[in-house]
């Protein structure tokens, strides 16, 4: 099964990266974790995001479109990065993430949901 693994935004990330030496190192067992992903086989893709004041949002509304510029509120409904990976099933999955080094300085949240494969659209 194919699942998308999301890291949710902090107020730290909507900040932006800045090289200190804690970010440094959490972005280098970040690497070191990517490597252990992709040597599993279970690594399709993954990135991070930068914040929203970088982004644009496209609110749609029968035929009109609406654009509204970064940053947005709530950096908890946000996404700071992702990963898709191919597992055998959730709890796969779970201990994948469970693995992960923490990707934010302070208290962080990674959701894992599953995407739609075309069995269940038949």
């Amino acid at each position: 099964m194919r699942v998308m693994v999301l890291v949710t935004a902090t107020e730290d990330s909507e900040r932006g990266f800045e090289p200190t030496d804690e970010t440094l190192a959490m972005m280098a067992a970040m690497g070191r974790y990517n490597d252990e992903l992709a040597a599993a086989g279970i690594l399709v893709m993954g990135d991070g995001l930068r914040p929203s004041l970088d982004g644009r949002r496209v609110a749609f509304d029968g035929d009109t479109r609406t654009v509204s510029e970064g940053p947005f509120a709530n950096p908890r409904d946000l996404v700071a990065g992702f990963w898709l990976w191919t597992v055998k099933d959730l709890d796969e999955a779970v201990a994948w993430v469970k693995r992960c080094p923490n990707p934010m300085p302070g208290p962080s949240e990674i959701e894992i949901r599953p995407l739609y494969e075309a069995d269940d659209l038949a």
